[in-house]
């Protein structure tokens, strides 16, 4: 049986602000939250491995979800002056991603097939290979929740993880999938 608070612990140390149990059973995929992907507001849709549609359709991204029954919810949290604090808001997205990145990399000597979920397109590489050439690093690739049909404040919610930890806050929130 798997320690999940030794992992909770190996996140932290990572440098996530919260970390929570993942009851994968709970998180739908719903086709809204894909269809506002190819809005490409994020200017990410169809540029990368890891972003719809390259990452699978909601079929089959659901299917890669709910082959785990377990996992973490993995939060990085940060104050901002004001909400438009635009600076504050990508050194908390950088340092989450940071997290994330390092996270991913213990958690897979533990657990190689564990699957990493992210707040964003993966940044593994400065050049994604899509469409033209395999991704480089398959096992360390990460989707966001929201590409893979996920919406994240519901998936915190379910889990009973704040999402919301007060004005003046943002929080960047991924998961793992393990077991």
């Amino acid at each position: 049986m798997t320690d999940y608070n030794a992992l909770k612990e190996l996140a932290m140390s990572c440098g996530f602000s919260h970390v929570g149990d993942l009851d994968v059973d709970t998180i739908e995929v719903r086709p809204e939250v894909r269809e506002s992907c190819a809005e490409n507001k994020c200017q990410a849709y169809n540029k990368n491995w890891v972003c719809p549609p390259a990452c699978g359709t909601l079929e089959e991204c659901s299917a890669m979800i709910h082959k785990y029954k377990r996992g973490l919810i993995l939060q990085t949290t940060g104050t901002l002056e004001d909400s438009m604090d635009y600076e504050a808001m990508m050194e908390l997205a950088e340092n989450h991603g940071k997290h994330m990145d390092q996270f991913s990399d213990e958690i897979h000597k533990l657990f190689p097939d564990a699957m990493i979920v992210g707040d964003g397109q993966c940044k593994r590489c400065k050049v994604c290979t899509y469409p033209d050439a395999p991704c480089r690093f398959p096992d360390k690739k990460s989707s966001a929740m929201e590409a893979l049909g996920m919406v994240v404040s519901a998936v915190c919610a379910d889990n009973n993880i704040p999402y919301y930890y007060g004005p003046g806050t943002l929080t960047y929130v991924g998961c793992v999938l393990i077991e």
